[in-house]
């Protein structure tokens, strides 16, 4: 990506090269364009449940920078030979379904033939420009609010392993399922400093682009973070997929780390997550009002886990 050519464009406010979860481009003196994309490889059997998490995945993105997504396009790549239309129809449905939810309209899509089952959405957003919310914004003193527990990943790989419990394999199914859309408004109606999202980069990684775009450093209270059911039974047996690996690596030389946090919380708060919440920074004055409209709306997950620290020392401090 770094080799990529920059775009001195006036109306582009937000691009790949700024850390951002989402593109944003200014149509207007008011209003702003928000543009994503995100595809997924099936993480669970029903095609019908894989469509909607997939769909949820691609729209969270809007979210983030408190955009209303307004369309969408399918991107679906299958093996022709080993899928029937019946399979890509249910996949298809289920994605629509959360589209609907969203408020939003799909307008057409394209597929490909493809060894490997891939689906995901391209969506479209709006936003007016005094409102959009970045994740170059923290200040210090904000605190950190996470809308959705941590372990989707961990506990895919025990669901491959067949050693989730249908506990755990429901709580996960019903997070990644979940739009952050009641999340995202309260977030705007509030108001807050910066958010993002916690995907495939995991908690920490996420929370890194905050630190770097923003010039901030944050410090993350490991025992208030949430976690799904069963996710810290499984770090016991150290089930993580390969991308939490990766992204320990990658995050590793940028935390301070606390003695008394073992190694499996650690990990953890690296796991690659599949849809999974908001991490947003607020004013002091207004976390606790933000936390309780986030639960009263049924976001009940959403947890106070951190600070913003002093500014000029980016990086993180888990304690």
């Amino acid at each position: 990506m770094r080799q990529l050519p920059r775009f001195n464009d006036p109306n582009l406010m937000s691009g790949y090269d700024t850390l951002s979860d989402a593109g944003v481009y200014a149509i207007d003196d008011t209003h702003a364009l928000v543009q994503t994309v995100d595809i997924l490889t099936p993480i669970v059997d029903d095609p019908h449940t894989f469509g909607e998490i997939a769909a949820a995945n691609a729209l969270s993105d809007v979210y983030t920078v408190g955009a209303k997504p307004l369309t969408a396009l399918n991107i679906v790549c299958f093996p022709a030979s080993e899928l029937g239309p019946e399979i890509i129809s249910d996949i298809v449905l289920g994605g629509s379904s959360k589209v609907r939810e969203a408020g939003a309209v799909i307008v057409g899509g394209h597929t490909v033939k493809n060894e490997q089952l891939i689906y995901g959405l391209s969506v479209t957003g709006i936003v007016k420009k005094a409102k959009i919310i970045g994740n170059d914004s923290a200040q210090p003193g904000d605190r950190l609010i996470l809308t959705k527990p941590l372990g989707t990943g961990i506990i895919s790989t025990a669901l491959k392993a067949g050693l989730a419990s249908k506990e755990s394999q429901t709580a996960m199914i019903d997070s990644m399922r979940t739009l952050n859309k009641s999340a995202a408004e309260i977030m705007v109606r509030t108001g807050v400093t910066a958010c993002t999202d916690v995907t495939g980069f995991g908690l920490l990684g996420h929370a890194l682009n905050i630190s770097q775009a923003s010039r901030v450093g944050l410090e993350i209270l490991a025992k208030d973070v949430p976690l799904l059911p069963g996710a810290h039974d499984y770090a016991m047996l150290s089930l993580f997929p390969g991308g939490s690996s990766l992204n320990f690596e990658y995050t590793d030389p940028q935390v301070s780390w606390d003695a008394a946090v073992t190694e499996e919380m650690r990990m953890l708060l690296c796991d690659a997550q599949t849809s999974g919440g908001l991490l947003i920074a607020v004013d002091a004055k207004r976390a606790d009002e933000l936390l309780n409209r986030l639960q009263e709306a049924g976001v009940i997950a959403a947890r106070l886990i951190g600070e913003v620290v002093k500014t000029g020392k980016q990086g993180i401090r888990v304690v």
